[in-house]
């Protein structure tokens, strides 16, 4: 029985005595309070006193509190434990689960959870009061930045879940290491040090890293290693990361580059062809920035420069062989020793002058040779030639293209005044517009042949110096002008055609169709006062004849008005001839009077 049931059983006791003693009192002086609470006066003020030391203990009892609390009892499924309350309290075994040799007599502490469930029975948690107590642990080493202990419980997405005095806190990936983690669960089951580097108290969020303490040592490392070093130092270090641009190394806390041109003598494509993660290789500084931030290393420099082993005795006009490590449009590098690369033109692959692309001739990986044409050592530069491996085409030109004789030729381009014609690999000649055809007007050579079009070709004229060669085409053929030029004389009457007819005039076709004429418009005006009409076909006269430019000038009006002045001077012969017969008679007359008086006498 408890000590509460005890008193309550005793104060009734006490209240019969009393009502059985005072059943002879006056009514006046009758303790009407005794016989109802069924206490006399000494036992209420027990009673009081009870009550006020049951409600400063519920005051006490905060729920915000932690208290430590002793195992009384373990069931199955929970754990009694004494807080110094009027009951005990009741605990799930759940909340024990890390500690499985939770006993009686342990010490343990608790938050109120309820301080009464239906059954009247008080309810403690375990797990708030080391979950409370783990917060302000979290808290006070985030402040303090404390190193604290982990254990990391299982893989989550984008990193870990770590325990952390209790509470679940978040280890990012990328907080793990300084270096990537590739493998994550080499990790799950492990306890490390850690620091906590975000809290959030709103969504009871907890993130630390493991990466904080290793910068905190690397930067310690990094600050000796920086006040030592120097321009030209040779250090170990290890590859830690290969980008298309360059490596960078770890020089014991401290990164440096080595940019892919300070890798190799030769030309590399990526760095990954001459090394790889974690290789341990040795590298020269340099350069650097002022606060030794960014350093500048290199691998290369620890070996003499290829062109200080350049056989001396390489000169201009030598012939050398290499490899075609790049390709340009306007030429090609070929390296002809390791590390020394020289340049050949693309005006040097050919002696052609057509412009083409270095890829028309060598591609990357060709092995070439090639002739010195310029040897610069202390500027480490050299160019080369290939078209200098074959004789100049225009050594012998006068030989093989005479001026008169006749070639076939490939047309290469074209411009506004004319065709450029390739008769063999580095000589080309050009044919004026005006020497392409004896007849046609040809405003742009592209009316009149096509690009890789074979053309027959004779030789006008040919400057050595100059490397120019003028062809003609129209010149294969016989002038149909010196024709033209009888044919078609001033004064000449033929039929044709007005093919168009326009302000200033029209254009005339006459049955040799090559031969077109201009009728001017003054010359269109017919006999019966109309003109000359578009398609209509008539008669002109040739007033104009230039075999030079191939002009022919008509006229159409010019016809009629000549055959009016032919009239006009016929006429006028006509009257001449009348009179002249008129004089005549009258003389003949006076004549034959004459004799007739004469014979009379």
């Amino acid at each position: 029985m408890s000590t509460e049931n005890q008193v309550e059983e005793q104060v009734i006791e006490t209240a019969q005595i009393d009502v059985t003693a005072n059943a002879n009192v006056a009514p006046e002086s009758f303790d009407w309070e005794s016989f109802e609470s069924g206490l006399n006066e000494d036992d209420r003020k027990e009673k009081a006193e009870l009550e006020q030391m049951y409600d400063t203990t519920l005051e006490d009892l905060n729920e915000n509190e932690v208290f430590k609390g002793q195992v009384v009892r373990v069931t199955d499924k929970e754990a009694i434990v004494d807080i110094n309350f009027k009951s005990e309290g009741v605990i799930s075994l759940n909340e024990f689960r890390y500690n499985s040799d939770l006993k009686v007599g342990d010490i343990v502490e608790v938050m109120v959870d309820q301080r009464e469930d239906k059954n009247g029975q008080l309810i403690l948690s375990h797990k708030k009061a080391r979950t409370l107590n783990a917060w302000d642990a979290v808290n006070k080493a985030h402040d303090a930045q404390e190193i604290v202990n982990g254990y990391i419980k299982a893989r989550t997405k984008g990193g870990m879940i770590v325990d952390v005095f209790g509470i679940e806190a978040f280890l990012p990936g990328s907080q793990i290491d300084v270096k990537p983690i590739r493998d994550y669960e080499q990790f799950v089951g492990k306890t490390m040090e850690f620091k906590v580097v975000k809290i959030n108290p709103e969504f009871k969020n907890v993130v630390v890293s493991h990466k904080a303490l290793i910068e905190a040592d690397i930067e310690v490392q990094k600050k000796e290693i920086v006040a030592q070093l120097e321009k030209g130092q040779v250090l170990e270090g290890e590859v830690k990361n290969i980008t298309s641009y360059g490596v960078f190394v770890d020089l014991g806390g401290v990164d440096g580059l080595i940019h892919i041109t300070d890798l190799s003598w030769s030309r590399i494509n990526h760095p990954s062809e001459i090394l790889e993660d974690g290789q341990k290789i040795n590298v020269v500084i340099l350069d650097f920035d002022e606060d030794k931030s960014r350093i500048q290393l290199g691998i290369k420099q620890l070996e003499a420069h290829p062109w200080d082993a350049l056989n001396a005795e390489v000169k201009v006009g030598d012939k050398v062989k290499g490899k075609v490590v790049v390709l340009a449009d306007y030429g090609a590098f070929v390296e002809v020793a390791p590390g020394v690369e020289g340049l050949i033109h693309v005006s040097e692959m050919s002696w052609s002058t057509h412009l083409r692309s270095a890829q028309d001739f060598v591609k990357v990986g060709d092995e070439v040779e090639a002739v010195v044409l310029t040897l610069d050592r202390e500027e480490r530069k050299m160019s080369l030639g290939i078209k200098q491996l074959t004789p100049d085409p225009w050594t012998d030109i006068t030989t093989k293209y005479p001026v008169g004789s006749t070639h076939k030729g490939k047309v290469r381009n074209f411009t506004n005044f004319g065709v450029f014609v390739e008769l063999e690999e580095g000589v080309d000649g050009l044919i004026y517009i005006s020497d392409l055809s004896w007849t046609k007007k040809i405003k742009h050579p592209s009316e009149f042949t096509n690009v890789d079009d074979v053309l027959d070709v004779v030789v006008l004229e040919l400057d050595v110096e100059a490397r120019r060669l003028s062809l003609g085409h129209k010149q294969l053929t016989e002038n149909p002008w010196d024709k033209y030029e009888a044919k078609y004389g001033v004064g000449t009457i033929h039929t044709g055609v007005a093919v168009d007819v326009f302000d200033k005039g029209a254009t005339v076709q006459f049955e040799d169709q090559e031969v077109e004429a201009f009728a001017p418009a003054r010359t269109l005006d017919k006999e019966d006062g109309s003109r000359v009409k578009k398609g209509e076909e008539t008669q002109f006269k040739v007033i104009e004849f230039n075999k030079e430019f191939r002009r022919v000038v008509v006229s159409h009006t010019a016809i009629f008005r000549e055959e009016e002045a032919k009239q006009a001077e016929k006429v006028s012969d006509n009257n001449n001839k009348i009179e002249t017969s008129t004089l005549g008679d009258i003389d003949s007359l006076a004549e034959l009077k004459k004799k007739m008086e004469e014979g009379g006498n």
